[in-house]
């Protein structure tokens, strides 16, 4: 249930799916982080994100994505797959490569649910690891995490247009 009791339904994403997670992500990804760059940097950055780039990505053998619902349309999203990030798997891994949650699903149980999916579907693929890049001043995120058990492990420059974040790489022990 979302915070005004309405009730919440889980379901891997289809190719239908994909323009309202490219909403989700950019409405989220701004309102979290916009503040933090030149809007040059911003454009360049969601440029990237183009239907046909959503397309690609989808159809990556191992991607798997799963969206929650309420009644008020798409609510939240949490994308895995192989591991794009720097670091040196020493066993199975798999990435957590984007989470994303509307405002009004934020408290709702909603994200703990859509973690708890990512770690089952990781070990039901044989995965040791899970591993992630969070924004060193996303406080938030990083509690979550960290209360779900990830460890930072390093640092990531994150690029926005021409702007560089400082990331932390985490992982989790699956």
């Amino acid at each position: 249930m979302t915070e005004m009791g309405t009730p919440m339904h889980y379901r891997d994403a289809t190719a239908a799916d994909l323009p309202a997670v490219d909403a989700l992500f950019r409405e989220s990804f701004t309102a979290t982080f916009g503040h933090l760059y030149a809007p040059a940097d911003l454009a360049a950055f969601l440029g990237k994100f183009t239907p046909a780039s959503w397309e690609e990505e989808f159809a990556t053998p191992g991607l798997a994505l799963r969206v929650v619902e309420d009644e008020g349309g798409l609510l939240g999203y949490c994308k895995i797959g192989p591991v794009t990030l720097p670091v040196e798997p020493v066993a199975p891994t798999i990435e957590l490569r984007q989470f994303y949650l509307r405002e009004r699903g934020k408290g709702s149980g909603a994200a703990q649910a859509l973690m708890d999916w990512a770690a089952d579907t990781a070990r039901a693929r044989g995965a040791a690891h899970m591993v992630l890049s969070v924004f060193v001043d996303n406080h938030r995120a990083r509690r979550f995490y960290e209360r779900r058990g990830f460890r930072e492990i390093g640092r990531y420059e994150f690029r926005v247009g021409n702007h560089v974040d400082d990331d932390r790489l985490l992982s989790l022990d699956l």
